[in-house]
C-alpha cells in the first residue's frame, strides 16, 4: 500500500514525544557578559555518555533531495541522542518514529523546520537521515565520539530497512 505523507510545521508541542525543537522563542534566557549577550539556556540535554561514549560535534553537508521522497529506511541510535542545528538558515525535513526493536510505523510522521530551527532527536527514537530541501545545506551535529576506540562491540547505529512499506514524503 503506497501512504503519502506531507509534512507538518515543527512546534515544540508536535515533536515533544521524539526530542526537542531547537530555538530561542518561549525559552528562558538571561543577560550575560555585562550585557553584551544574551543566553538562553538549556535547549537541550545531550545524552552521549553510556558505555564511555562523549559528545562531540561535526558538521554535516546535505545534498538536495528529491521529491516526492521514497522513506525507505530509518535508523536510530541505542547509547545517545542527536542535534541537528543548520547553519543556512533553510528549512529542512525530518521524518521521526518511536518504537523498540523495529519501529512503530503508526508513529511516523514528517516535520518542516522554518529554518532558523533544529531538532534534538532523543536517545533511541527512529528517523530518517538528513532531508535537505537545497543542495549543500550546512549543518552542526551533536553526538557522540568513542573513547575506547578498541572495544568494536558497540552498536552506535541500527538501521530498519523497509522493503514492504511504501511511504512517500510529498511536498506541497
Amino acid at each position: 500500500m503506497k501512504i503519502e505523507i506531507k509534512p507538518k510545521p515543527l512546534t515544540k508541542e508536535a515533536f515533544k514525544k521524539f526530542g526537542e525543537v531547537i530555538e530561542k522563542e518561549g525559552r528562558d534566557s538571561m543577560m550575560i557578559n555585562r550585557g553584551s549577550a544574551e543566553k538562553f539556556y538549556e535547549i537541550c540535554n545531550m545524552d552521549t555518555n553510556e558505555k564511555g561514549g562523549i559528545t562531540t560535534l561535526h558538521i554535516y553537508v546535505g545534498n538536495k533531495r528529491k521529491f516526492p521522497l521514497l522513506i525507505d529506511m530509518l535508523e536510530k541510535h541505542p547509547l545517545f541522542s542527536q542535534t541537528f542545528i543548520p547553519r543556512s538558515k533553510e528549512p529542512f525535513y525530518c521524518a521521526v518514529a518511536l518504537g523498540g526493536r523495529e519501529p512503530d510505523l503508526s508513529t511516523l510522521e514528517i516535520f518542516e523546520t522554518n529554518g532558523d530551527q533544529g531538532v534534538h532527536y532523543n536517545k533511541g527514537v527512529w528517523h530518517f537521515p538528513l532531508i535537505c530541501i537545497k543542495d549543500k545545506e550546512e549543518f552542526f551535529v551533536l553526538d557522540r565520539a568513542e573513547t575506547n576506540k578498541e572495544d568494536k562491540l558497540i552498536v552506535e547505529q541500527i538501521e530498519y530497512n523497509m522493503k514492504d512499506e511504501e511511504i512517500y514524503l510529498v511536498r506541497d
